[in-house]
């Protein structure tokens, strides 16, 4: 039997480093784990559908088929990319996941547990980390044209969301206020030393 690929959420608000933690990340365990980096919404048909028609409109589509777009990305996603890189025994580092979909839509009114039904094909990630920052700093850092999902409002409440997750262990929380060279090694150190417990 081959090596068991690794399977790693990384989470986080917009404008919280987490795409540039994931990156980095992914540079530092390619060579001793094979590690990939993939991020949702995926460069699929939905994803890209998403990304161009979606994300940037003056006013955000009903929460619902929001929601339910993110879920037929993640399987378009999973059956195109996870599954057989962890089938080939690599680390996959997913820049965001479902528990985005539970955040932002979420914290738009929808059900949680409708959420997690719609989503109920997706991989359990071997374990998932929350990149901490406050919903004030991101949106200081945020110069670009900010997306339909990029106000204070909603980056508070998406936070609360996240934070539940983390209270209840499904996310490990690393502290992104932090200078980027001292954040991308306490992340680094904290995969180390979970990836013992799955490999």
């Amino acid at each position: 039997m081959g090596k068991k690929g690794v399977f790693i959420c990384i989470e986080g608000l917009d404008g919280s480093g987490k795409t540039t933690q994931a990156v980095l990340l992914t540079e530092r365990l390619y060579k001793s784990h094979n590690a990939i980096y993939t991020a949702e919404p995926s460069h699929g048909k939905t994803g890209t559908f998403i990304r161009e028609c979606c994300l940037y409109e003056k006013k955000r589509l009903p929460t619902a088929a929001e929601a339910l777009l993110f879920a037929a990305d993640r399987i378009e996603h999973i059956e195109n990319e996870i599954k057989p890189a962890l089938a080939e025994g690599k680390m996959v580092i997913c820049d965001r996941y479902i528990y985005s979909s539970l955040a932002y839509q979420g914290s738009a009114g929808l059900s949680l547990d409708w959420i997690k039904t719609i989503n109920s094909h997706a991989l359990q990630p071997d374990f998932g980390i929350f990149i901490d920052v406050s919903p004030e700093r991101v949106l200081e850092r945020l110069q670009r044209k900010k997306s339909v999902m990029e106000t204070l409002e909603t980056q508070q409440k998406v936070r609360e969301i996240y934070m539940k997750f983390v209270e209840k262990g499904e996310l490990i929380k690393i502290d992104g206020g932090k200078p980027k060279d001292v954040v991308a090694d306490a992340l680094y150190s904290k995969v180390l030393s979970l990836l013992k417990t799955v490999t």
